[in-house]
């Protein structure tokens, strides 16, 4: 695994340390550098909370401005892979790469469109190798299984109905990269952070205490319930953008090899040549 020890990282580290009293804004330059408007939204709200705080009374100001800076601080670590990235690979940007970049090979004009197979893309174009997020998916279906009579009824099977979805998308992701970053981020903060968390946390709550009210109205059990279908639904919509692209794709592939081949039917050499 490469590290992220490198002196522009900790660099930036040590500046997060000068500045730690304001580490609340922390996530929004992090959104901002990176051009990632998701990020940005997120960064906005926690420093927002942060300002407003100071204008609360008595100790509700010092426990808001706290839980910013607290909530920032850990999405901040999240989020570490587009700040200080390991060695060796740069940090993903929100916006798209630029035509003609290594990802992308120079365009020819003058010749036909050609389908995505005829360009091979590179092995894997997601910023934690594909292996990685597979494993990840094994070990929260491990863990699920493991403790399968602790959960709530039928989260065992959301469970493995988002791991069986996530990695179909891996799988495709690694044969043919999308190269949008954005879909990439997303992909990987679902496998990577989210569902392990959500399902971690869970089994950190004491079994006597999963049907005890939180402040909220709801008990332990009734939020896994709500936070999985939410994390299903998300592995849906990344199972369905993927792979409608990938139909797109076939679509692309099809129209080229009609326009390519197609005269032979009306009579054309057994070559393909016109």
């Amino acid at each position: 695994m490469m590290s992220r020890f490198t002196i522009r990282n900790v660099f930036k580290v040590a500046l997060v340390a000068v500045f730690f009293p304001f580490i609340a804004f922390l996530v929004l330059i992090i959104g901002m550098g990176a051009k990632n408007k998701k990020v940005i939204f997120e960064g906005v709200i926690y420093g927002a909370v942060f300002v407003l705080a100071f204008s609360l009374p008595g100790s509700s100001g010092v426990v808001a401005a706290l839980a910013a800076m607290g909530l920032s601080a850990v999405r901040s670590y999240m989020l570490r892979d587009l700040w200080i990235p390991r060695r060796g690979r740069k940090p993903q940007l929100g916006a798209p790469a630029q035509a003609n970049s290594p990802a992308f090979p120079p365009v020819q004009t003058d010749s036909p469109a050609y389908p995505p197979f005829q360009q091979p893309p590179a092995a894997t174009s997601l910023a934690r190798p594909a292996d990685d997020l597979s494993t990840s998916l094994t070990w929260v279906s491990s863990l699920a299984k493991q403790n399968k009579h602790r959960l709530p009824a039928d989260t065992y099977v959301t469970i493995l109905e988002t791991c069986q979805m996530l990695d179909s998308v891996i799988d495709t992701e690694s044969r043919q990269p999308s190269a949008d970053a954005g879909f990439e981020y997303e992909l990987e903060a679902v496998v990577s952070d989210y569902l392990p968390w959500v399902l971690q946390g869970y089994l950190a709550i004491p079994p006597s205490m999963v049907e005890n009210r939180q402040p909220n109205g709801k008990t332990p059990n009734e939020e896994l319930v709500e936070q999985l279908g939410l994390l299903l639904g998300q592995a849906e919509t990344l199972h369905a953008t993927r792979h409608s692209q990938t139909s797109a794709d076939l679509t692309i592939t099809g129209n080229f090899l009609r326009e390519r081949f197609g005269h032979r039917q009306q009579g054309g050499s057994g070559f393909g040549l016109k």
